[in-house]
């Protein structure tokens, strides 16, 4: 099993030390599901969300949220994104607890010395979290889970594929 590096030799946290390896081409996609009443999604489907149109404002507001990782995450390293793609699949037959759904999907790519997995995990995070924003006043019972990545490549440790 494999050490964890976000502490130092007292076990403080810290920022791990990068500057040793060598910038490869990176990427990671990542995925959250929105869950949401029948009738929500027919409105987000029929632009009738008085906000606006939900999933536009989602895109735009995952990829402000994955530029802003490493203000939100502490140990995160501020890195240069050359890409951040956001699109979102929609489930319109509902589950057994009558439920359907959005998955929120994201791709992030860099060329560094540190991957970009938690910047493509913010991204649909605050993605799920604007859906929610625009649409609670009329499903405050929407929840979103199976916040997870889904690949990722590049760097020392290689491929890696859920």
């Amino acid at each position: 099993m494999a050490e964890f590096t976000h502490f130092n030799e007292s076990g403080r946290a810290r920022m791990v030390d990068v500057s040793a390896k060598a910038p490869t081409e990176r990427v990671a996609t990542a995925q959250a599901k929105v869950y949401l009443q029948p009738e929500t999604l027919e409105k987000i489907q029929r632009g009738k969300i008085a906000k606006g149109d939900v999933l536009a404002v989602a895109q735009v507001a995952g990829v402000m949220g994955a530029k802003k990782t490493p203000e939100l995450i502490p140990m995160c390293h501020p890195i240069f994104l050359s890409a951040i793609d956001i699109s979102f699949k929609e489930e319109p037959q509902p589950d057994r607890d009558g439920r359907c759904s959005i998955t929120v999907t994201a791709t992030a790519k860099t060329s560094g010395q540190t991957g970009v997995e938690m910047e493509a995990m913010t991204a649909v995070s605050v993605a799920a979290l604007t859906i929610y924003d625009m649409c609670k006043a009329i499903d405050r019972a929407m929840s979103f889970s199976d916040v997870w990545l889904v690949s990722k490549a590049g760097g020392k440790s290689g491929t890696y594929t859920r």
